[in-house]
């Protein structure tokens, strides 16, 4: 894993998974510090090394910052809403996917489910452009979105599927168990996923340009509800 932010929040939420960290030798900055400062609570080692090490290694900027991971199977640990999730499927873009990781959990999703087939891995592009949501958040990969949905449904919750087509987003309640799934970037949600939706959901677009980028409608959507999750928590009484 490489760059400051995922790095960071990945000795917050899950320590144990990092067995070495790497740093640039002329790095001097707070940014040092803080997870020089991480590492040390955790018993973590420590290596100073060339940028031109770190350069030859990662996808792309690392910031500085290095580190050798352990995959314990283990993606993300959520404090988001249990009742709160999110279908992703065939987003192939994976700076779409990070971004999208992004705006979930800071929205607090409880849950990712990522269709396996047609997703763009969790890599380290990926992970790096969700500035350290990934270390936050479960991110489950699903072999189909229809017996996954229909396995929701029998828990309880409410499918919504964002579509051109679908009622306005404002005029959805989506203050209970709900499960937000969201397409490809070419083509949205495939036809028999919206087969197994309760209700397809849009924005209400005012512009020229007919959609928008996913991740961008992803958080438009959310934080509706999000709104309204608050607001009815809000007006009930205490207990």
């Amino acid at each position: 894993m490489y760059g400051f932010h995922p790095i960071r929040e990945l000795l917050r939420s899950q320590p144990h998974r990092v067995k070495e960290l790497w740093i640039g030798r002329d790095r001097r900055s707070k940014r040092r510090a803080e997870v020089e400062a991480h590492a040390e609570r955790h018993s973590i080692a420590i290596r100073a090394v060339a940028e031109g090490e770190l350069s030859g290694l990662a996808e792309g900027a690392h910031n500085g910052f290095g580190a050798l991971v352990a995959d314990d199977g283990a993606v993300g640990d959520s404090a988001g809403d249990p009742n709160l999730l999110v279908l992703l499927e065939d987003i192939q873009d994976p700076r779409n996917l990070g971004a999208l990781l992004r705006v979930c959990e800071g929205a607090g999703v409880g849950r990712v489910l990522a269709r396996d087939r047609g997703t763009a891995p969790l890599s380290e592009f990926a992970v790096r452009t969700a500035a350290g949501a990934a270390s936050w958040i479960p991110v489950e990969r699903v072999t189909n979105s229809a017996q996954t949905l229909a396995k929701l449904k029998s828990e309880g919750f409410w499918v919504y599927g964002a579509a051109m087509e679908g009622k306005s987003v404002w005029d959805v309640d989506l203050s209970g168990k709900a499960v937000i799934c969201l397409g490809g970037e070419e083509n949205g949600l495939r036809a028999h996923t919206r087969e197994h939706c309760d209700e397809l959901i849009s924005l209400p677009m005012q512009g020229k340009v007919e959609s928008l980028n996913v991740a961008t409608a992803a958080s438009a959507i959310l934080f509706e509800a999000v709104r309204q999750r608050l607001s009815l928590s809000a007006s009930q009484p205490d207990s």
